[in-house]
């Protein structure tokens, strides 16, 4: 996805080339380092447009690098390292940035003043926020996640999606967008005919069988696949609930209220924001969907093929199915309607689709015809937020031992009994915390383990990997966290003075404090929550690296420097627990 800055219009290829506004937060530190680029430029009396630096790859080559001198050769015809030459002469030297030095073929590097970088530490440690901005004119941002079936518990194949989902959320949010969470449950379709007509013809027994959900329907789909007279009655009944029947109607209520119910405990126990107003179901859209039907044949949008209303894509043989040759509608309709819906009702310019990978190909589609029908218009920005699997450390999908589908919540419990088991063998927790201390850590270990990698990914779930302090885990982070309170209890004291960076260790560390900012508005725009979890990870290894080789307590280092690492270590912590927060994990004082 191309960036761009507030207010203008970007290009996205998930969306085929169409273009959308996307306002941004103002990056306060890239923006300050563009600003004195641009002015070099205009001093060297060179134009060029986009003006941006990146962060250099290795501490030798500074803070930031610009690298536009090699694409301007060619327009201006002259050597690259020539042009950065006379860029970098014109910088100015006397705030922001300290040094600039070119390299290579025609690669500036740029050092950052660390006086100046105090001086924005101590801003970012007086502000709640860490002076992380909040948009001045949010965008008002749907995102779809989780989607369980009704009439089933949830299983491992919505921890994906309810995860991600909820990160994004939540992160939307805290950067000034208008976040509507929607819960886009399975609610309608033949199942519930087959259901229902069990729960009928099995009497009042049946009823007990509801806390097992999975198994009352897996006994229901026995039934339909060897009892015709059972399948028919099954098939009757849909027509009843679907001609608006008050008993199956009362009966398939029963079912929704269940399942939620089942859901609501794993959202819960994952700490996830989603309640009964974030639902909106499949159901919800039954009588938009004539209108749909209507609406793109009205366009002619719409071409009938062997009975069925089809739209054809571009390039493509295979045609999105509206309608059935029956009258039946398809998913597809049902997400046509919720688009229209999210966009003319809801007013939303982002629609984020937190769903697996492999539905990519449909989204593609849907998106298209939502497009061509005028259902949403060139300011609504649509995404895909596909993820790959979750596999087994054998690289299969990851199942029961019996090769069934594993419960969410028993995957959940089983993070807190782990978790359980490995604090009490450490002994470092009073026993009447280790409860409560094992139910942070365990859901925190399963929610972080599948936020560290790129969600484009499949990721192996690995219960040793996950409930480790070493590597990029949750444990790792809030062990630091814990270890930096630890500092402050010693300490004892009020923080005061003046943030001092004395030497490169603790300039790349105010560095990357700095770049908190940076961090969360490209996670957001790219909605990439491994951004975050990789940021941290790197804050928390650095600050450890500061914290083993530059003395914060000991009694031989004068008060200005120990009051000075002592704010890096309150700003390092405050910054952990915020990105951890974003995540959707608690921290811990003790560990």
């Amino acid at each position: 996805m191309v960036r761009g800055t507030r207010g203008t219009l970007i290009r996205s290829p998930q969306t085929r080339g169409a273009l959308y506004i996307q306002k941004e937060t103002t990056v306060k530190l890239k923006s300050e380092i563009n600003h004195h680029i641009k002015e070099a430029f205009a001093k060297a009396g060179i134009e060029a447009e986009p003006i941006s630096v990146s962060e250099a790859t290795k501490p030798e080559f500074g803070d930031y690098q610009f690298n536009g001198a090699m694409a301007l050769a060619k327009v201006l015809g002259k050597n690259p390292r020539q042009i950065a030459m006379e860029i970098a002469e014109k910088i100015d030297r006397s705030s922001v940035i300290s040094r600039a030095e070119v390299a290579g073929p025609g690669f500036i590097n740029l050092w950052i003043d660390p006086v100046w970088m105090g001086e924005r530490l101590q801003e970012m440690r007086a502000d709640k926020r860490l002076s992380v901005l909040s948009k001045e004119e949010g965008v008002r941002t749907v995102v779809d996640y989780s989607s369980p079936n009704m009439a089933k518990q949830m299983h491992v194949g919505h921890l994906r999606s309810t995860i991600i989902g909820d990160t994004l959320a939540r992160l939307f949010s805290f950067l000034g967008d208008e976040v509507i969470r929607q819960n886009h449950i399975g609610d309608w379709g033949t199942q519930f005919g087959m259901l229902i007509a069990y729960l009928e013809a099995s009497g009042e027994d049946a009823y007990s069988s509801l806390g097992d959900l999975e198994q009352f329907y897996k006994d229901a789909k026995v039934r339909f696949d060897s009892d015709p007279a059972f399948a028919d009655m099954a098939r009757e009944y849909v027509v009843k609930l679907q001609g608006g029947d008050p008993h199956c109607q009362t009966l398939w209520q029963q079912f929704i209220d269940v399942s939620l119910g089942h859901c609501e405990e794993v959202y819960s126990k994952l700490g996830v924001a989603l309640g009964r107003k974030d639902v909106r179901a499949e159901s919800s859209y039954n009588t938009l969907l004539p209108s749909v039907v209507e609406d793109l044949r009205s366009r002619s949008v719409l071409q009938e093929s062997d009975g069925a209303q089809c739209v054809f894509m571009e390039g493509s043989d295979v045609p999105l199915i509206i309608q059935k040759r029956d009258g039946g509608f398809l998913y597809a309709t049902t997400d046509l309607a919720a688009i229209r819906y999210r966009t003319e009702v809801l007013g939303a310019k982002r629609i984020s689709y937190v769903v697996d990978a492999r539905q990519a190909g449909h989204f593609r589609q849907v998106f298209d015809v939502a497009r061509r029908a005028g259902f949403v218009g060139e300011d609504v920005w649509l995404e895909h937020v596909s993820f790959g699997m979750m596999l087994d450390k054998s690289g299969r999908p990851f199942k029961t031992r019996d090769g069934g589908t594993v419960k969410l919540i028993d995957l959940l419990e089983e993070a807190v009994t782990r978790a359980k088991a490995m604090i009490e063998a450490r002994g470092t927790q009073e026993p009447g915390d280790i409860e409560a201390v094992a139910d942070i850590v365990g859901i925190a270990a399963v929610k972080y383990a599948e936020l560290s990698v790129n969600r484009e990914s499949n990721y192996t779930f690995d219960w040793d990997k996950m409930l480790s302090f070493e590597g990029n885990t949750s444990l790792y982070l809030q062990y630091a966290y814990a270890r930096i309170q630890s500092i402050f209890r010693k300490h004892g004291e009020e923080i005061a003075g003046e943030i001092l960076l004395a030497d490169p260790l603790e300039e790349r560390l105010g560095m990357l404090l700095l770049r908190f900012e940076d961090v969360l508005c490209a996670a957001a725009r790219e909605s990439m929550p491994h951004y975050i979890t990789s940021y941290l990870y790197e804050l928390t290894t650095l600050f450890m690296k500061f914290y083993e080789q530059n003395p914060i307590l000991k009694e031989d280092i004068s008060p200005e420097l120990r009051e000075s690492r002592l704010q890096l270590a309150d700003l390092t912590a405050r910054t952990i627990k915020q990105g951890l927060e974003l995540l959707g994990i608690q921290v811990l004082d003790r560990l």
